[in-house]
């Protein structure tokens, strides 16, 4: 860590330790900001740091000297007030800030800061990536175009016997996990369930049927990348453009920013997030279009595509779950006479583990390992 990387991260500590526990309900005036910010600068400055002191905001920080990756939740005074002491740093002016309503209260349960050596966790590391290079990123679509071309690819598609377009790939590059509740309509699931593992378009060798990018034209093609904020296409398209991937192009902002200015026009099912609401509905981020939108291409109020992880049967309700086996914790999606049956866990196994955990309704989460750590199997 650069010394103005440590700086950061001492002052940054200060607002932590000094930052107020919520105990009040917020139900009302509770907004998330989803701050992802991807600025490849060499030394993150965040200055003044104690004028923001005792602001009521929650959530997570990583940051080293690549970027920062920051995602925030608090009342919309404080929420709104830390936007704008953001944006009082000129480098940071023009952030693209991302706001969708959180109705329990703090999506996360307080604010923290890491250091991390990679903002995005793939194997190997990102340090030897040329990140620092634009030249070496793919180019960013506003939402209107990515509609756009989003429409184009799926009218191909639709009239082709083989339903495929050769000279463009719509590429998903998040965790399997996510696209099961939600994903762009054309998209192919990815292979892999954790974004570390994956390896689109690296396969040198032989054509790997779980590769979209596999032994296609890597001059003439179009990749069409999108996730969930951005940074992850950011840094893959780093990787695909040392791989010889020559027209790259990302959605940008991602698919949060996507349904905030288009609606949920090519998009199937809800979008997942990394906070306490795991799934949230495309009319979250644009109610006034959400029943507009949804009828412009075909399927896309079907989310028959989401199955329960244990039966197979289609989901009612587009959410995870973890297994209530807490050495076990799986994120899966379960339909409701599965979770009576095997008490909220992920296979018969787990409903004899030690350490069970109870069975959550509604959209409940687990807390901390911690506390269930002394948990033992009640009697039933």
């Amino acid at each position: 860590m650069d010394y103005a990387a440590y700086r950061v991260y001492q002052l940054l500590l200060a607002w932590i330790s000094s930052s107020v526990v919520v105990e009040g309900n917020l139900l009302f005036s509770i907004e998330i900001i989803l701050l992802q910010i991807m600025y490849f600068i060499k030394t993150p400055w965040l200055q003044n740091v104690d004028s923001f002191l005792g602001r009521d905001v929650h959530g997570r920080i990583y940051l080293n000297q690549q970027g920062i990756n920051a995602q925030y939740s608090g009342p919309k005074k404080d929420a709104l007030a830390y936007v704008s002491w953001v944006r009082e740093d000129l480098r940071f002016s023009d952030v693209l800030v991302q706001i969708s309503p959180a109705s329990n209260g703090h999506t996360f349960p307080r604010l923290k800061l890491r250091y991390k050596p990679s903002l995005v966790q793939l194997e190997g590391g990102i340090s030897h990536l040329p990140l620092l290079d634009p030249s070496m990123r793919a180019e960013p679509l506003a939402p209107s175009e990515w509609r756009n071309r989003l429409e184009a690819v799926n009218n191909t598609n639709s009239s082709s016997h083989e339903n495929i377009n050769p000279s463009c790939i719509l590429l998903d590059v998040r965790n399997g996990y996510e696209w099961d509740v939600g994903h762009f309509q054309g998209a192919q699931r990815p292979d892999v369930d954790c974004f570390r593992s994956t390896s689109f378009g690296q396969s040198d060798s032989e054509v790997i049927a779980s590769d979209p990018l596999a032994a296609v034209d890597k001059e003439r093609t179009d990749i069409l990348m999108y996730c969930t904020g951005g940074i992850r296409c950011d840094v893959y398209s780093a990787i695909l453009r040392k791989q010889g991937f020559k027209r790259l192009y990302t959605l940008k902002g991602g698919v949060s920013h996507y349904l905030e200015r288009e609606g949920s026009v090519g998009w199937v099912g809800n979008l997942f997030v990394f906070d306490a609401r795991l799934s949230l509905p495309p009319s979250t981020y644009k109610p006034e279009v959400g029943i507009e939108a949804s009828t412009k291409l075909k399927g896309s109020l079907d989310n028959s595509f989401a199955k329960c992880y244990i039966c197979g049967s289609q989901v009612c309700e587009l959410r995870h779950r973890n297994c209530a086996n807490l050495d076990c914790n799986l994120l899966f999606l379960c339909c409701a006479g599965c979770v009576k049956d095997l008490r909220g866990c992920c296979c018969s196994q787990c409903t004899s583990a030690r350490r069970l955990r109870p069975v959550l309704t509604g959209n409940q989460r687990y807390q901390k390992w911690h506390n269930y750590r002394d948990f033992e199997l009640q009697s039933r």
